[in-house]
């Protein structure tokens, strides 16, 4: 890897770029999944290549290839430098990067079994185990159920002689349990919805979740909410389930943050941002109970924004986001970091392989736990409605009108999970929402969420981010909007 990586680099310096790195990449991936007692798909693919990055006449430019020879290597350096260059035709001001230090390093993430060591056909009875489950109660029409496994190793080097390698394992694994009734399709998902639970962990993840264990409930809950009576609509107080809030946390905390959407270069894709830098330290973004930080250092967790240095070779930092309510801080690059009075950039820069640029990504934005038992949030609750597990999610391109459905709902009366709610739902302004949280759960129910299919960029990138969350209250909130019947 170091060699290819060395041919690119020289290339790019004899043409003329005033900066330079190279990312080489390998990377495995193994997907399996079930659908109604069959396998429904079984893919291993492996890729490798190398992806140039480049300043030249002070614009980027950026090329690529999957052929490591050291001519095609020293041809995409050489069509970087020339991208570079035309861009600069047109770039209205030469870029600028803040300063980063040169470092050598080696880091892989931590786990006990290697999920490539483990057998397809273990896995596909697994997986059938689950799907034979689910489909054992009567009413559910649809089962579906997968397994996916990433190893990606990867070197960094660049011209100011950084040289770092990482390797990252990735275990994903999840089902749900779909119910036809009349007109109507009820859903449950487990551990969560869009693929279950996803970490940068081994295997073991796979064995802690008790997979078997939990399908009947979940199959139980899908047949029962067509019984169930539907979510009504007023406002109401609100609790959410930690993995629905992780989602909250993503689209009204976490997209907003980034620096490219706000500065506008990412404005052609799901839109900018409201967080305009005049509103850094000086926004009320949330009540003062509420604290939430970006957090890509292992010591956070095994996240899928976890990592030891970004694709820019910034190590891994923790950034408060927001500090007792108040906005604090974006996620940057080292380009970005100057436009709001930044000395350095806070590590956020990655791409999802090596034909892909680097972007401003999320790393694990995550809402610090708050003090409350479970117990005590719902027993202070007199009149609301909690709600789990998501099923879809709407937000403007500024990410700050939104709606959110979620899988399943109980009333809370007096203190008390009352009846179950079908198709409940909730809507609401950014900063008034989170600005409505008084109560969070404390440590005990905090959980690392890991998002596996978030979108960004042309051509786009979907890359991995974590959030954690514990369950949190939020008043008098809009509920029971998004379906009518």
């Amino acid at each position: 890897m170091r060699t290819f990586a060395d041919w690119a680099l020289n290339r790019a310096q004899i043409l003329g770029a005033t900066y330079a790195d190279a990312r080489v990449v390998d990377s495995r991936e193994r997907y399996i999944s079930s659908k109604n007692g069959k396998v429904g798909q079984a893919s291993v693919s492996d890729t490798m290549g190398i992806g140039v990055r480049v300043i030249a006449g002070g614009a980027w430019g950026f090329a690529s290839t999957d052929t490591l020879t050291r001519q095609a290597v020293e041809q995409a350096a050489s069509r970087a430098v020339a991208i570079a260059r035309a861009s600069a035709l047109v770039q209205e001001r030469e870029l600028a990067l803040v300063p980063e230090e040169p470092v050598e390093a080696e880091w892989t993430s931590p786990i006990r079994t290697d999920p490539f060591t483990t057998r397809v056909e273990d896995n596909i009875t697994l997986l059938l185990r689950v799907d034979a489950e689910l489909r054992r109660v009567k009413g559910v029409t649809l089962a579906e159920a997968a397994l996916h496994f990433r190893r990606q190793e990867q070197l960094f080097a660049s011209t100011i002689g950084s040289v770092i390698r990482q390797t990252r394992y990735y275990t994903g694994a999840g089902y749900s349990a779909l119910a036809f009734s009349g007109n109507e399709i009820q859903k449950r998902s487990y551990p969560n919805s869009f693929g279950g639970q996803h970490q940068l962990r081994g295997y073991e993840l796979v064995e802690e979740l008790r997979l078997v264990e939990n399908a009947p409930r979940v199959a139980e809950e899908a047949v029962a909410l067509h019984g169930a009576e539907q979510c009504p609509e007023g406002v109401r107080d609100l609790i959410l389930d930690s993995s629905q809030l992780g989602l909250q946390i993503h689209e009204s905390i976490g997209h907003p943050i980034e620096l490219d959407r706000v500065l506008g270069t990412e404005a052609n894709f799901a839109g900018m941002s409201f967080l305009t830098p005049d509103k850094l330290n000086s926004l009320k973004y949330a009540s003062e109970i509420v604290n939430v930080v970006a957090d890509a250092r292992p010591a956070h967790g095994p996240g899928l924004g976890t990592f030891a240095f970004d694709d820019e070779g910034v190590p891994a930092q923790r950034t408060d986001i927001i500090r007792n309510g108040l906005f604090t801080g974006y996620l940057t690059s080292r380009e970005t970091a100057a436009a709001v009075g930044q000395a350095r950039s806070n590590g956020s820069m990655r791409a999802e392989g090596w034909n892909r640029i680097p972007l401003i990504r999320m790393t694990n934005v995550s809402l610090l736990p708050g003090d409350r038992t479970l117990e005590q949030l719902v027993g202070s609750t007199e009149d609301g409605i909690w709600m789990e597990t998501n099923r879809s999610w709407s937000i403007d391109d500024k990410r700050y009108n939104f709606q959110f459905g979620c899988e399943i709902g109980w009333e809370i009366k007096n203190g008390r999970k009352t009846r179950m709610l079908k198709n409940p739902s909730y809507g609401g302004i950014t900063t008034e929402f989170w600005n409505s949280c008084d109560g969070i759960c404390n440590a005990d129910h905090w959980v690392l969420w890991g998002t596996p299919n978030c979108g960004k960029g042309q051509p786009q990138q979907t890359m991995g981010t974590g959030h954690g969350a514990a369950p949190a209250r939020f008043r008098r909130v809009k509920v029971g909007v998004a379906y009518q019947t």
